[in-house]
């Protein structure tokens, strides 16, 4: 019996610092994080993009995004901008989505508080400086890995947390999946106020072939609408 316990405590707290849901850490502080939007209005679907910019893939994005005049969250991560990809953030917020702060590494998760707070104010001032426009203080962690400490350094940051609804994200449990099955997927499942995650970049390769998210997206907006969803970006205007 002891090893039982011993083994769902040890489970709980795996999962209170690694769930792609909201868990233990979340009930703690419910105003910490933001995994679903309560809508007043019209029902809203939320989409996001992380792991960008993506020189290869991003800007026809953003082409299938104008076309269907939708708006969306870009989480970008920080070593990605360049001044190469600077033009590619600028376009970003001068099409009206919201950009925010992402990250390529776990590890953040086991700074001091002071020094992520430190941290993500020199990358917010850096994409200020690089494209003329501040990002908005919102910080999803890689693979939404979070703990205590990288709460409190968002409270010093003024940040807040942002995950996403329960399966409402672009992987498939290591089985391959069409832009057409991922996007019935997740418009089957869709619901107001839902935050789906995908990926225009990846974490370590900011050249990744994203074609399949252009394509789902391209499919993906066509569905929602037609079941009577309208597209908000989770940053304040």
């Amino acid at each position: 019996m002891l090893w039982l316990l011993m083994a769902i405590g040890v489970g709980l707290t795996a999962l209170a610092h690694t769930a792609p849901f909201p868990f233990l850490l979340e009930y703690l502080a419910t105003d910490r994080s933001v995994w679903h939007v309560e809508t007043a209005d019209a029902p809203t679907i939320y989409l996001t993009y992380d792991d960008g910019p993506n020189p290869a893939a991003t800007p026809d994005l953003l082409d299938v995004l104008a076309r269907e005049g939708v708006s969306a969250t870009f989480f970008i991560i920080p070593r990605h901008l360049t001044e190469a990809t600077a033009p590619i953030v600028s376009r970003i917020f001068e099409e009206g989505h919201a950009v925010a702060l992402h990250s390529h590494t776990r590890a953040l998760m086991l700074e001091s508080p002071d020094r992520l707070a430190r941290l993500l104010a020199g990358q917010a001032a850096r994409i200020e400086r690089l494209t003329g426009h501040a990002p908005c203080p919102l910080f999803r962690p890689h693979a939404g890995w979070r703990g205590g400490q990288l709460y409190e350094g968002l409270d010093r940051a003024g940040y807040r947390l942002v995950g996403w609804s329960f399966a409402m994200w672009d992987w498939h449990w290591w089985r391959a999946s069409s832009p057409g099955r991922l996007s019935r997927r997740l418009a089957g499942r869709a619901a107001d106020g839902d935050i789906i995650v995908m990926h225009d970049g990846h974490h370590e390769n900011p050249m990744a072939d994203r074609r399949q998210t252009i394509a789902a997206t391209a499919e993906l907006v066509p569905l929602l609408e037609a079941r009577g969803f309208q597209f908000g970006r989770l940053c304040p205007e």
